[in-house]
């Protein structure tokens, strides 16, 4: 099946501390087979937790900085502001989320 995959495609053997599931994996390493890339991270879950928690504080420390405003010390909650509609899902009591109000519909 890797033989297949065109070159430049990644797999991740999740199971490779087990044995693994993809034919050529090796624990703790990168393997290149005809282009294809197989992945057989050790500790995968604690790797991901990782990356994704600094992925998530980033992304909230830019948002923050994006909206602040120095003079006045406040977070600027523009409602026709395309980012802050996106995240926004209720202010002052009303439901702004587009995907929240057509669960409720």
């Amino acid at each position: 099946m890797i033989i297949g995959m065109n070159p430049g495609s990644v797999v991740v053997d999740m199971a490779v501390e087990s044995g693994g599931n993809v034919e050529g994996s090796k624990l703790g390493e990168e393997v290149d087979i005809s282009g294809v890339r197989i992945i057989g991270l050790e500790n995968l879950p604690g790797n991901v937790a990782v990356h994704a928690s600094q992925m998530y504080s980033s992304n909230l420390g830019n948002l923050i900085t994006e909206f602040w405003e120095d003079e006045s010390k406040s977070f600027k909650l523009d409602l026709e502001d395309e980012i802050i509609r996106g995240c926004l899902v209720t202010h002052q009591g009303d439901i702004i989320s587009e995907t929240v109000k057509n669960i409720y519909k």
